[in-house]
């Protein structure tokens, strides 16, 4: 009883500010393109010009976090060391700030300091650290379901973590929660947001094999599929033994 009412009490004192925070999937929502921000030499773009031609792995973070963003953008950065496709052709990477008083020069800083972590510099055409106001970082927020609140006793943000992965259309297709994420997730994740326009045929076997799931943001494998390849490879063994065994019963008999 006693734990149970303590239990009742931290649940009632929890700061009603932050009951919202999360992460909504949004599984095929379509992000807003059309939104003006910042990139991070100073200059307006738009949102949609990342998009068009490759899936976006899209982060919403803000450059100044102490503790979540950075372990979230390094997790990425991990990640992709081991995806092996690459950012400005086979896909590309858009950091969103959310902070709306953050500057292009702290952008800037960031992209330099996680081209330099990821170790291949001539990748850096596709990384985007943007900035801007919020009427454009909030519709964005809102579409990929990325809830967040501002503390002022704290002066920072709360919020979730996650990585997504955006068609070239916009639409949402992958979320891969926490802040580590398994490399064959995460190129899947670009494979099939890309419509198998980039990857490999052992990509294409992989994602016939195996299936995402929502609740756990993660591909696993398709049991029935599993089985019938293996049906399919049995009775293709089964047919060849038989088929040798009949050539050589019928020139054993010649």
């Amino acid at each position: 009883m006693i734990l149970a009412g303590a239990f009742a009490r931290a649940q009632y004192t929890r700061p009603e500010i932050f009951r919202d925070i999360g992460i909504e999937q949004r599984l095929d929502a379509q992000a807003p393109l059309d939104l003006p921000f910042r990139d991070e030499t100073g200059q307006p773009v738009m949102l949609g010009q990342y998009f068009g031609k490759r899936p976006v792995l899209l982060v919403l973070a803000y450059f100044n976090c102490p503790m979540l963003c950075p372990m979230v953008l390094d997790g990425m950065v991990k990640s992709l060391r081991d995806v092996h496709l690459t950012p400005g052709k086979d896909f590309e990477i858009v950091v969103l700030d959310f902070n709306p008083s953050e500057s292009p020069q702290l952008a800037a800083a960031k992209k330099a300091q996680y081209v330099a972590q990821y170790g291949r510099p001539e990748t850096a055409t596709g990384w985007h650290f943007l900035t801007g106001e919020d009427p454009s970082i909030l519709p964005v927020a809102k579409a990929v379901g990325f809830h967040y609140v501002y503390d002022p006793s704290s002066k920072q943000y709360a919020h979730a973590t996650a990585i997504m992965i955006l068609t070239p259309q916009g639409k949402v297709s992958r979320y891969f929660f926490g802040v580590q994420y398994l490399a064959r997730d995460v190129r899947l994740g670009l494979v099939e947001a890309s419509g198998n326009k980039i990857g490999s045929r052992a990509d294409q076997v992989l994602l016939y094999c195996l299936h995402y799931d929502p609740s756990t943001g993660r591909y696993g494998v398709l049991i029935m599929r599993l089985i019938r390849i293996a049906g399919t490879i049995t009775a293709l063994a089964i047919g060849t033994a038989l088929f040798i065994f009949f050539r050589r019963e019928r020139q054993t008999r010649s």
